[in-house]
């Protein structure tokens, strides 16, 4: 659904993003993850069709961006990080506009505008200037602005910024009830934001993509060791020197008096072994708990792998 070969876009001497190639597939959510100036907002604007390249060429929903730039804008919806919205205008009157400009058929606008009203949640404000609403309220607005013509894709950089926290969990939770029904590409630096909306994780670094598989894949990428943590009811007194020798197990550590770090190689499972000892041993088993790599494990070390 979207395919991006080679994008790359300079300013001057300065180059913003640098041979970016990335592939959605339809009905996916995409994070596209990284620090501040990394170069999302430039790939963004490149796949809206509001700037071309220097090289490369992204095709969205089959359509080419750079040779038809007015076809793809047809089935894409674009959220900036500043909501395109009007102060003076109602919600209605505003939602109005922005039907009659995307040239939905007149006879669908009425329809169009009380689904789109409905499913972002804004149904009850309708009537309201935009001046007045909440930065919640209005990010809804945005959203509903990029959705009214039922786009095939979804562009949307930054959308939870500057929310509170009940303002983001909303906003994530209308994000990920679209999934299917749009493919989306989801700009952000929040690492939660990607965890819990996206099926698919782009890392973008100083304008180059560092990374791109499922949450799953990128784990695989960065995990050294199979880890868990090992708690037991009284204090250690030898047991660490046990659990080393069992079978399999590449390294203990000391966390507290009654708790072990234990690692294994990559898909060699001990938990059973290093369970038989601790019993054997004398000790009560209170927890064995897998420690599993965080997306912001991924995201430091694949970071500063590329500033290295």
């Amino acid at each position: 659904m979207i395919e991006v070969e080679g994008l790359t876009k300079r300013y001057g001497e300065f180059t913003a993003v640098e041979d970016v190639s990335f592939k959605i597939e339809a009905g996916e959510i995409a994070g596209f993850l990284g620090p501040n100036g990394a170069g999302k907002t430039t790939t963004m604007r490149i796949l809206s069709a509001y700037l071309v390249p220097n090289e490369g060429r992204a095709v969205v929903g089959g359509v080419d961006v750079l040779e038809d730039p007015m076809g793809a804008r047809k089935i894409i919806g674009y959220l900036p990080e500043l909501p395109p919205l009007y102060d003076e205008m109602t919600v209605r009157a505003y939602l109005q506009f922005v039907a009659k400009i995307k040239r939905i058929p007149r006879r669908q606008r009425e329809e169009r505008l009380q689904s789109v009203m409905y499913k972002v949640g804004i149904k009850d404000v309708e009537g309201r200037l935009i001046a007045n609403l909440s930065k919640g309220y209005r990010q809804r607005v945005g959203l509903a602005q990029a959705l009214i013509h039922n786009p095939k894709v979804l562009i949307l950089d930054e959308p939870t910024i500057g929310l509170d926290p009940a303002q983001i969990r909303e906003i994530r939770a209308l994000i990920k009830s679209l999934a299917g029904a749009h493919t989306i590409i989801l700009s952000t630096h929040i690492l939660p934001e990607v965890t819990m909306t996206c099926q698919k994780v782009i890392i973008i670094d100083k304008g180059r993509v560092v990374a791109s598989d499922t949450l799953q894949g990128l784990e695989k990428i960065v995990r050294q060791s199979e880890s868990f943590l090992l708690q037991v009811d009284r204090p250690l007194d030898g047991l660490t020197e046990k659990i080393r020798r069992v079978s399999g197990v590449t390294e203990v550590e000391e966390k507290d008096e009654r708790s072990l770090l234990v690692k294994s190689a990559l898909d060699q499972d001990v938990r059973n072994d290093v369970a038989r000892r601790v019993f054997e041993s004398g000790w009560g088993l209170l927890e064995l708990r897998p420690i599993h790599v965080t997306l912001e494990d991924v995201f430091v070390r694949l970071t500063r792998e590329e500033r290295e």
